[in-house]
């Protein structure tokens, strides 16, 4: 069994930070070898989009954010299975249901951010920015 467990959302103005924090456990964890850890979001009605992913197969740990984060936030990997999201000059449309999701497949990074290529997701954290 492989859990993925989210933690950091909450409600914050425009203008603040937030730090989203995934961690993988369960007794399966053990076995998992993550190529991609990724973050996704969704709102009601919407499909879930990407918003950051980092290789964490690779050497360089290369990372990819959609561009309405680009700047804002910063993807981090602690570990071999755990990432940060930091979340920095947050705005109203970030609104959202925040996912962390892991791949153990070999991704291009285009295919990266699909959410099908994903095979463990956490439960989601939510994430609330005010005007």
């Amino acid at each position: 069994q492989v859990q993925l467990v989210e933690s950091g959302g909450g409600s914050v103005q425009t203008g603040g930070s937030l730090q989203l924090s995934c961690t993988v456990s369960g007794s399966g964890s053990s076995g998992v070898s993550a190529t991609y850890m990724a973050w996704f979001r969704q709102v009601p009605g919407k499909e879930r989009e990407a918003v950051a992913n980092i290789c964490t197969a690779c050497d360089d740990s290369a990372t990819v954010y959609a561009d309405s984060v680009k700047g804002r936030f910063t993807i981090l990997q602690a570990g071999a299975i755990a990432t940060y999201l930091q979340m920095n000059s947050l705005k109203p449309e970030d609104t959202a249901m925040y996912y962390c999701a892991l791949s153990t497949r070999p991704l291009s990074p285009p295919s990266a951010l699909n959410p099908s290529k994903y095979d463990y997701w956490g439960q989601g954290t939510q994430v609330t920015v005010s005007s």
